[in-house]
């Protein structure tokens, strides 16, 4: 499973290390001030904005914004800061046992690595129609 540590890596022209002393969730916005090449205001991580629960999607840990925005996260730094709307630090809500999640799931091919937080409504509806059609593959897959 991929996290923000391991997904935003600084580019071939810095040293690997380079952001091996930054919290996960401030390495996105190293990396969108690079790939993007603009600045991004200064936001405190005391100003913070409506928390937001964490999925994974692909193999990916993810959490999306409000504005639609989606960044990769991870446990260990449970914080995101939309690069899109800069509204605030939502705190990310992970599950008790990300580990464990990542092992229910990591012998799937990974695009059918997929986990939705179950306190988080927003998401229901697509976990339900992702499990009625991998029901239906694996049905026809017996056929």
């Amino acid at each position: 499973m991929q996290r923000a540590e391991t997904f935003y890596l600084p580019p071939p022209t810095m040293p690997a290390d380079v952001w091996d002393g930054l919290p996960a969730g401030e390495r996105v916005l190293r990396w969108t001030e690079i790939h993007t090449q603009r600045r991004l205001p200064d936001i405190p991580r005391e100003q913070t904005s409506e928390p937001l629960y964490a999925r994974i999607d692909a193999g990916r840990w993810i959490a999306e914004c409000d504005c639609g925005a989606g960044h990769v996260v991870s446990p260990t730094d449970p914080h995101m800061l939309c690069t899109v709307c800069v509204d605030g630090w939502h705190p990310v809500v992970f599950p008790a046992f990300p580990d464990a999640i990542e092992a229910q799931i990591d012998h799937q091919p990974r695009r059918h690595q997929f986990w939705y937080h179950p306190a988080d409504v927003r998401w229901q509806a697509e976990r339900r129609l992702l499990e009625a059609q991998a029901a239906a593959e694996a049905q026809d897959g017996d056929s």
